[in-house]
């Protein structure tokens, strides 16, 4: 814990402030800041145990190994994203509530909890109550209703975060944090897809022993939420009230962040061309990026322990760029940093047709394809996260963080389940015809971006003197 925080500037921290008045009602402080960015690094380092034996490629090789075809692994990975759509609800009821660390757990530990009932299913197989085909349907309707229980809290969770890491300290934290997730899988995923391939049981009996390990993996990390300073959301919609209609009520507790100097510039337009962007975004990635695996497992036929290999050295990639991309995007903005590497993304699935399964392919190509993917995707997920914080308004930003993951979610869904279909039934070339179709729409989903208004973005002047002062302090160095 302690070498996470001392990767965490003293001054950066601050003291997080909440409220309106001279002094403000309640100040949350350094050690109680430093405690909670602590304990949310170590939560997400046990959740990404728990999240890769719950999804990504060792669950979609689980149903392979069932006997599922495309159109059922591309139903699979539109699950998460269908269920985005309760994040509104979620969000609804989370600012109804006095605390976001209560209301997360009531949502998390159930949605985790439930995937007990796929051991039981796993069970019924191996006495021969069920067939496998009855299980693939089982597992997908398992993922359906822990991933929608699991969105009910996203927002709440988003909304906390976006409280308790200080605005100038976002990027550096949450590219800490995405580090250290990424580390755990670049550690975990290949063990586990060894274990897997190697189990004398076979590989679905492997499966069902590391997703019991993985179900108290994820219990463990709600346990150190209890460690994070908890916040009332009706604080949150305090720094929009002036002072003196301010309830008694909500004057006490822990106090949410704000900048008392930095006054808030998110106007509504600014929302729109955000939500617009991130859904076109998602649809056109969606569309190819659940079928790489796929393509590796079915098409080339490589083994499972390779294949998590792969996912390994992309886990790797978004290890190493996150506190890079982080670094860049506080001192360029975070929608520079979405363009730079949403048009390297774009430009990723046609090399896929030059991949085989000769040598070169094998110890060549398909690494630099994961590490270009793992490096690039870090920058869409953190300042993904970090823009849409800034574009949402103070009052009720839960409700905006709903409502943007579950449009989000309904074009993810769409592009995934759509990319399944046409690769089975419609689009010439199989998968490698949606991965053409999925960079023509990436470049497309990039252009609302230049609409999205950032109150941090630099200029061209300003960037070319960044770059500049980059350079030097570089040769300086060398």
């Amino acid at each position: 814990m302690s070498t996470h925080s001392a990767k965490i500037p003293e001054r950066a921290l601050g003291e997080t402030v909440l409220g309106v008045g001279n002094p403000p009602l309640v100040r949350l402080a350094k050690d109680a800041i430093r405690r909670s960015l602590q304990a949310s690094t170590i939560d997400g380092i046990f959740a990404a145990i728990y999240t890769n034996a719950t999804g990504g490629v060792l669950l979609t090789n689980f149903l392979m190994d069932l006997g599922a075809n495309v159109t059922q692994v591309g139903l699979l990975a539109s699950i998460p994203l269908i269920a985005n759509l309760m994040q509104p609800l979620g969000a609804y009821f989370s600012e109804r509530v006095a605390s976001r660390h209560w209301y997360c757990l009531g949502v998390y530990a159930p949605s985790r909890l439930l995937w007990v009932l796929l051991l039981v299913g796993l069970g019924l197989l191996h006495w021969h109550y069920i067939d496998a085909q009855t299980l693939i349907l089982w597992t997908l309707a398992i993922a359906l209703f822990s991933y929608s229980i699991g969105a009910l809290g996203s927002a709440a969770w988003l909304s906390w975060m976006a409280v308790l890491v200080p605005k100038r300290l976002r990027g550096r934290y949450f590219g800490l944090r995405n580090s250290a997730a990424n580390l755990t899988n670049l550690i975990a995923v290949p063990l586990m897809g060894v274990a897997i391939a190697r189990w004398p049981g076979g590989s679905v009996e492997g499966f069902g022993v590391l997703l019991g390990a993985a179900i108290v993996f994820g219990t463990i990390s709600l346990l150190f939420q209890n460690f994070m300073a908890d916040v009332n959301p009706k604080l949150q919609h305090a720094l929009t009230e002036p002072s003196h209609v301010l309830p008694a009520a909500i004057q006490s507790g822990v106090e949410a962040e704000s900048d008392a100097s930095e006054p808030e510039k998110v106007q509504f337009p600014d929302v729109w061309m955000f939500l617009i962007y991130f859904s076109s975004w998602i649809f056109a990635f969606s569309l190819s990026a659940p079928f790489f695996n796929l393509y590796m497992l079915d098409d080339l036929n490589l083994p499972i322990s390779q294949v998590t290999l792969y996912n390994s050295l992309m886990a790797g990639a978004n290890l190493l760029m996150l506190l890079i991309w982080g670094r860049l995007a506080d001192r360029m903005g975070n929608r520079f940093v979405l363009a730079i590497a949403g048009i390297i993304l774009a430009l990723i699935p046609p090399l896929w047709l030059f991949v085989g399964t000769d040598s070169l392919s094998i110890w060549l190509w398909l690494p630099l394809l994961h590490v270009a993917m793992g490096g690039t995707g870090a920058a869409i997920d953190l300042c993904g996260n970090n823009l849409q914080i800034g574009v949402a308004p103070l009052r009720n930003q839960a409700t905006y963080f709903g409502w943007i993951a579950a449009a989000a979610g309904v074009s993810g869904a769409l592009g995934t389940t759509l990319g399944g279909y046409w690769a089975e039934h419609w689009m010439q070339g199989g998968l490698l015809g949606i991965f053409l179709l999925s960079s023509a729409c990436r470049v497309v989903a990039l252009v609302p971006l230049a609409f999205v208004r950032e109150h941090r973005d630099l200029s061209l002047s300003q960037l070319v003197q960044v770059f500049s002062s980059a350079a030097k302090s570089i040769q300086s160095e060398g």
